[in-house]
């Protein structure tokens, strides 16, 4: 008898102690507070939550071009990074991402991801010796004189109008030219879409690279070709073509 109760009270024992620590725990585990989202300065989570949906999971493009492309990062400085990111391209689908412009990042947690894009897929080296074109054109583009560089050095890929051809589709499809800008046009014929096969502005004719201005001029006539509507918000101005909107 003596033995059963000894056994009733190590029993009873062993449960209090296992019920003090699950409550324990219980309390420890409430305590811990979920983290303020504009404390989060991991640049993987940031660019996840924020920029892979568009510019793929390994910054390789998707919907938008590539961010882990050293040609555009050579092009790109830190300061059109850090506007585009803040700002957005008013008219198009990248929206502005900083509070101060009606986003939801902080200043502080832009920089991360401008610097973590810059770390990470930028290659210092990588046109050493080439002569790309400046990120913004220089002097503005002339749509007539465009035509002729698009027929020189674009239709063998994307038709003799630009409505597609045996390599690539349609250059000109009214709601692509609705959603991007003369920075995103100039911006591609630089750069291409190596993940899409389309070649940066040295490889459309072999040997003969294209110059700033015929990318100015290419760019003028691809936004001439922007079907205009009522209540349209156009984002082609007088601006030299390629200047950010």
């Amino acid at each position: 008898m003596n033995l059963c109760w000894r056994l009733f009270g190590v029993l009873a024992l062993l449960a209090l102690v296992c019920s003090g620590c699950s409550t324990s725990g219980g309390r420890h585990g409430a305590e811990i507070a979920p983290l303020d989202p504009d404390e989060i300065s991991d640049f993987s989570t940031l660019y996840a939550q924020n920029c892979a949906g568009c510019h793929g999971p390994n910054g390789m493009g998707g919907a938008s071009i590539a961010l882990a492309d050293p040609i555009y990062l050579a092009i790109a400085d830190d300061s059109v990074l850090r506007r585009v990111t803040t700002e957005g391209v008013a008219g198009t689908q990248m929206p502005a991402f900083a509070k101060s412009a009606g986003g939801m990042l902080t200043d502080q947690q832009i920089d991360v991801i401008v610097r973590g894009i810059r770390e990470r897929w930028s290659k210092p080296d990588f046109l050493s010796g080439a002569n790309a074109p400046p990120y913004s054109a220089p002097s503005p583009g002339d749509a007539s004189t465009g035509s002729r560089v698009y027929t020189a050095y674009c239709s063998s890929c994307h038709g003799p109008s630009g409505n597609g051809g045996p390599k690539a589709s349609s250059i000109v499809d009214g709601s692509y030219l609705a959603l991007v800008s003369d920075q995103d046009l100039r911006t591609v014929v630089i750069v291409g879409r190596p993940e899409l096969g389309a070649p940066d502005w040295r490889g459309n004719v072999p040997g003969k690279p294209m110059s700033s201005q015929e990318v100015s001029d290419v760019v003028a006539w691809l936004a001439s070709q922007r079907t205009k509507f009522s209540g349209q918000p156009h984002i082609h101005s007088d601006k030299p073509a390629g200047e950010p909107r």
